[in-house]
């Protein structure tokens, strides 16, 4: 009887914690997610600070560019 009951005792411990697992698994994972994401936040913030001095106001695609690269060549292929 000792052996059934304690079988019986370790099932429902495993499918309690499963059932748990499912509901708070997630809160879970969105809380670590959000510490991590604040730690990641602070640390580029602590690098990123002197840069922003020595960003151009500008996105670098209007910038106009004044030396020539080189001419375009259209290639053809040949079978």
């Amino acid at each position: 009887m000792q052996l059934i009951r304690t079988i019986l005792i370790i099932v429902a411990v495993y499918y309690g914690a499963k059932f748990l697992m499912r509901i708070l698994g997630p809160i879970l994972m969105k809380y670590a997610a959000n510490k991590m994401e604040q730690k990641v936040k602070e640390q580029f913030g602590k690098h990123q600070a002197p840069q922003e001095k020595e960003t151009p106001k500008e996105p670098i695609h209007k910038m106009k560019s004044t030396k020539k690269v080189g001419e375009y060549i259209d290639f053809e292929e040949i079978e």
